[in-house]
């Protein structure tokens, strides 16, 4: 949490204490289970975010201490290295999908003077524009801190009902929406398609949608005339007569 030297304490309950001390404040004690392998020795000097023993890391810690971009490169190589041992090759940019989406929430520490309450959970976007109108006002912007959504919990809290509700808990889905009187724009494809409508991509895309296409006759449209047998001697070709 904090860049200092790494002190080692005594053993209590089966934990090695490890102190971190910062050039200026207070010490930091970390237990560690004594069977852990250290990664760091007596007066190493570590960075807040550093790994002091061996063993998984609890996401949520790298988000609270290195941000959204730390916890993002970590889950990208924590899946990817896991694809790559089995031979199988996959694109960044599917698996930073997935995570984007994990991160799409933010909690209100502080509200400003805008209408969001503290704690709530809110969509990034929705966040950001309400921001945006309260700077133009000139009234006080509100806080908020990152959050890391497990693959369910994001697909239940997405900004569309309907996309929410087909996957799973629909009975708990529609019933919030009813209560809060949601409207589901349909921006996005999943619930497009359960509509039965165009997906919002390519030319389905709103705004191409009053967009007039002009067809014009194309190279192949055009007559083709045969050539005549003087013609078919020149250029080499036979009738095969």
């Amino acid at each position: 949490e904090i860049d200092g030297v790494v002190s080692f304490g005594g053993i209590k309950r089966g934990k090695r204490e490890v102190h971190v001390t910062p050039e200026m404040g207070d010490h930091r004690t970390y237990p560690v289970p004594v069977g852990k392998h250290m990664r760091v020795h007596e007066e190493d000097r570590v960075r807040a975010g550093d790994r002091l023993s061996e063993g998984p890391i609890n996401p949520h810690d790298i988000l609270a201490i290195k941000g959204p971009r730390a916890v993002q490169e970590y889950l990208l190589n924590e899946i990817q290295e896991v694809y790559r041992l089995q031979g199988v090759k996959i694109n960044d940019k599917h698996i930073g999908v997935i995570v984007r989406q994990m991160l799409q929430k933010v909690r209100v520490t502080n509200s400003g003077d805008t209408h969001l309450l503290e704690g709530e959970n809110v969509d990034r976007r929705e966040f950001r524009s309400v921001n945006e109108n309260a700077i133009e006002e000139g009234s006080k912007p509100a806080r908020s801190e990152p959050l890391l959504l497990g693959i369910t919990k994001a697909s239940l809290t997405t900004e569309s009902f309907i996309s929410a509700a087909s996957f799973q808990e629909t009975t708990r889905v529609l019933t919030d929406a009813a209560v809060r009187g949601a409207n589901d724009e349909l921006k996005g494809l999943k619930e497009n398609i359960i509509i039965g409508h165009l997906i919002p991509a390519g030319t389905g895309a709103h705004r191409y949608q009053e967009v007039e296409f002009m067809v014009e006759q194309s190279y192949y449209d055009e007559e083709i005339i045969p050539l005549t047998e003087d013609e078919e001697l020149v250029s080499g070709l036979t009738t095969g007569k």
